[in-house]
């Protein structure tokens, strides 16, 4: 983008209330400069008004903010739970934390993967010890919420038009 008239250059701003000699020239001078305000001033870059552009935004503050949210001390609880999808519920409802987008998708293969074994009509948590299977979640939220990168969360994304899905609405207070 050119710019007319150099940074270090003093403008005289006229406020509403005031007027000027010349209140219907659009530009302001100042040492022989001219500086006349467009539209291509306040363009969104092309870049970030595609899809991919706006999503790849989205996904840098989505993980920022998870990486600001603690990961709970105190977990003493034994939640019971049939599914892992079913425990991630629960563990959101009772910390008051949302999972991170990876951990809901992980939670949901792992649900995936019982299908068709013997133990898939039994409740999970005979299977896995209650306090076993929620360490196991938040250890893999830890991993998700400090080393995952914003480019391959929206790359997911990208590929999963119904990711909103997986994505928490539930904000705790920082």
């Amino acid at each position: 983008m050119k710019r007319p008239m150099p940074w270090n250059e003093q403008v005289d701003v006229i406020s509403s209330g005031e007027s000027s000699s010349s209140d219907s020239e659009a530009a302001v001078q100042n040492d022989g400069y001219e500086f006349k305000p467009s539209l291509d001033d306040f363009k969104i870059p092309a870049k970030e008004m595609t899809s991919e552009g706006m999503l790849m935004k989205r996904a840098e503050m989505y993980q920022e903010y998870m990486k600001q949210i603690q990961i709970p001390a105190q977990r003493g609880s034994v939640i019971p739970f049939t599914t892992w999808m079913g425990l991630g519920k629960s563990i959101k409802q009772l910390y008051g934390q949302p999972l991170h987008y990876l951990t809901n998708i992980l939670l949901k293969q792992w649900d995936q993967l019982r299908l068709g074994s013997a133990d898939e009509y039994k409740p999970l948590d005979t299977v896995i010890h209650p306090s076993k299977a929620e360490a196991t979640v938040w250890l893999v939220e830890e991993i998700h919420r400090r080393t995952s990168s914003h480019h391959h969360v929206a790359k997911l994304w990208l590929s999963d038009p119904m990711h909103e899905a997986y994505v928490d609405s539930i904000f705790p207070q920082l």
